[in-house]
């Protein structure tokens, strides 16, 4: 089965050939213009980028029974979705029955490991939804890894809804978070200490410091926490005494998401949304990522303000997310993640399932004021010739606000990482062999669907719905993660992988 789809997936890439190569010279032609920067290049460039080679699986594989990533309606029908799929992984504890945006790790000054999850995609939807396991952050003792221990939740105001914000800065031993949803919230900043007692937080202080509240980040060594709006904020919180914090920096008018940092905290990674464009010209929206310079914002220079130093896009944009840097060999990169497909494009307004889906993307950033793309990180679902076909109609696949595409990744260490991880949806957890940064390929997944009407009390539960930044055991070589439709899952990488997480 699997050899025919892919035969049938070879066959329409050759009949879209002549369709993508049109598209090339538009594009093309509107860079010459300066309509449109685009900056790229690898083993994967180009406007049409291929999908990463598929995983070899090794014993105990549950394997996927079409094109990577993709759970057709068939296997909803036979049953065969029950059994789940998996590949070089295996499960070794679940915890709760929903998940959200973020899963860290942290060891307190006691030796005490402990994990964080916000337990809720979207507020106040979610407050039926997780009637019964309640609201908030929760707090799981990870010390025995097959049996995470629920000892806290947090349900101060920013913890209820973080949306995209809740990052922890192991540095200081913070815990933070902004209210946020979708669009924003006022952005009440809260603050914890973890690095006491990390299985049970301490409350610093919770003010309406942040302003405007969706996603976040933390300068590397602790005293800076940073907030971004969709709507057009950027606030920077002076945050030395995590009990008093206070803005030093606001900026409106910018479109930023995620927002991360090199080493030194002088350059700040910022995604860009950009802004949608209504009149058909969806190429020209400014999204991709933008890179600053925000050091004198981090010494505290009064009426700075960060400094543009490039502004990068590439062709097959959706909503740019996060951008986590990383070194490998020397050389400084990001591994950067659009989430969703394009539902702002002309053709995500009119036909969802032939949106633009971005996925992911390795970019080289050792001069920041000259960024490029290096090689891309896709499956074959996220494919223009087949994201719009039959798959779109498999349960979660429709939906704008799930399907197959992208949502977060992140790497196990910062300092020459040879493995990756991101959450892509309905496609579940998929693992990345990034050694080599111009070729990376897939090495394993999980992914355990939920069937339609499996959890009545919920709407529209249907598919995996993984949406978390995965965190990392590297020492029991496992990973972390998020499904919202079935909760906290710690997955062991079998079949060699968590050699990987293991120093050179």
């Amino acid at each position: 089965m699997v050899s025919n789809t892919q035969s049938g997936v070879r066959g329409a890439q050759r009949r879209g050939a002549r369709r993508r190569v049109a598209a090339a010279l538009f594009a093309g032609a509107l860079a010459t213009t300066g309509l449109l920067v685009v900056t790229g290049g690898g083993a994967q460039g180009g406007p049409d980028p291929q999908p990463v080679p598929r995983a070899d699986c090794g014993k105990g594989a549950r394997p996927e029974t079409d094109i990577q990533g993709r759970v057709p309606t068939s296997d909803y029908t036979s049953g065969r979705v029950d059994r789940g799929y998996r590949c070089n992984t295996r499960p070794v504890a679940r915890h709760g029955e929903s998940g959200g945006f973020k899963v860290l790790r942290y060891k307190d000054a006691k030796g005490q490991t402990c994990a964080f999850y916000d337990s809720t995609l979207l507020f106040p939807r979610d407050v039926l939804y997780n009637a019964g396991s309640g609201l908030g952050v929760v707090v799981l003792a990870m010390d025995n890894p097959r049996k995470p221990r629920q000892t806290a939740t947090l349900t101060t105001p920013a913890m209820l809804s973080p949306h995209e914000s809740l990052l922890l800065n192991k540095k200081r031993g913070l815990l933070a978070a902004t209210l946020g949803t979708a669009a924003t919230y006022p952005g009440v900043l809260d603050i914890y200490d973890i690095r006491t007692d990390c299985r049970h937080p301490r409350l610093f202080s919770s003010t309406p410091s942040g302003l405007l509240g969706h996603e976040s980040g933390w300068a590397p060594d602790g005293r800076t926490f940073w907030t971004a709006s969709t709507t057009g904020s950027l606030v920077a919180v002076d945050v030395m005494n995590p009990r008093a914090p206070k803005p030093v920096m606001v900026q409106p008018g910018v479109q930023y998401h995620g927002l991360r940092f090199s080493a030194d905290g002088d350059t700040m990674y910022a995604t860009n949304i950009g802004s949608p464009d209504l009149g058909g010209l969806d190429l020209a929206k400014n999204t991709g990522l933008d890179i600053l310079d925000v050091s004198k914002v981090h010494d505290r220079v009064i009426g700075a303000m960060p400094t543009v130093l490039s502004k990068l896009t590439w062709p097959e944009a959706s909503i740019p997310q996060s951008a986590e840097p990383f070194t490998q060999k020397g050389h400084d990169y990001v591994l950067e993640m659009d989430e969703y497909a394009d539902v702002f494009s002309v053709k995500g307004f009119t036909d969802m399932g032939n949106a633009p889906v971005g996925a992911g993307r390795i970019i080289n950033v050792d001069n920041p004021r000259k960024p490029f793309v290096v090689s891309r990180l896709r499956l074959e679902v996220h494919q223009p010739e087949v994201h719009g076909g039959e798959q779109a109609t498999d349960p979660g696949a429709s939906s704008p606000a799930q399907g197959y595409a992208g949502h977060y990744c992140s790497v196990p260490k910062r300092n020459n990482p040879r493995i990756a991880g991101c959450s892509m949806i309905v496609s579940g957890l998929r693992l990345f062999d990034i050694s080599n940064v111009r070729k990376p390929r897939e090495v394993a997944y999980f992914n355990k669907p939920v069937r339609p009407g499996s959890k009545p009390s919920i709407p529209n539960a249907e598919g995996a719905y993984a949406m978390s930044a995965p965190a990392w055991d590297r020492k029991r070589g496992s990973v972390w993660y998020t499904d919202a439709n079935s909760g906290f899952y710690n997955i062991k990488l079998t079949n060699g992988v968590a050699r990987l997480l293991r120093n050179k």
